[in-house]
């Protein structure tokens, strides 16, 4: 047998995982699909008002575009005058919580979910997400689990951010590492 262990994906159990009844579960499904994954219904208010009635909170003036996966409305707060981009995907299994003025760009993935590799039932990890005020995140960037992004941090189209980005900071790369600080003008 090999001493460095196995993987033994049988013994998989997240059965503490409960993320909601079933019957809400499906309900939302369903309206998102409808809704959200398709490009055939454009409109954020009537999106903004589906994500209210499953238990979002969202802020006011929130633009979303078409074709945005939502996991969990539940489990996602959005505060004034953000904009989520064709294709973004919230996979929310625990928290996300995201400030004014946040842009998410097209493509982007918010993840809470992961998995401990080094356990043999390769059990799931859930950390929330927190998105401050000013923050934007590029087109096909990842944000993992457990990430604080504060104040008017930016985060470069494809980079992979696994830690806090500190405030006013551009970061860019897999992993994303900070390069310049962000300074916003009048213009």
């Amino acid at each position: 047998m090999d001493p460095r262990g196995k993987t033994k994906l049988a013994s998989y159990n997240n059965s503490w995982y409960q993320p909601g009844p079933v019957v809400k579960r499906v309900c939302w499904y369903v309206t998102s699909a409808l809704f959200f994954q398709t490009a055939l219904f454009p409109f954020s208010s009537f999106k903004v008002f589906l994500l209210r009635l499953f238990g979002a909170k969202i802020g006011k003036k929130v633009r979303i575009k078409p074709g945005v996966t939502i996991k969990y409305p539940w489990f996602l707060a959005i505060g004034d005058y953000c904009w989520i981009g064709e294709n973004v995907w919230i996979d929310n299994l625990g928290m996300i919580t995201i400030g004014n003025n946040v842009c998410l760009s097209q493509g982007c993935l918010l993840l809470t979910g992961n998995h401990d590799y080094s356990k043999p039932g390769f059990d799931l990890v859930v950390k929330g997400i927190i998105l401050e005020e000013g923050v934007w995140i590029g087109a096909k960037s990842v944000v993992c689990g457990g990430v604080v992004a504060r104040d008017h941090s930016v985060l470069a189209a494809g980079a992979v951010v696994n830690e806090e980005m500190e405030a006013y900071s551009v970061y860019r790369g897999n992993p994303a590492e900070k390069v310049r600080g962000r300074r916003i003008g009048e213009g």
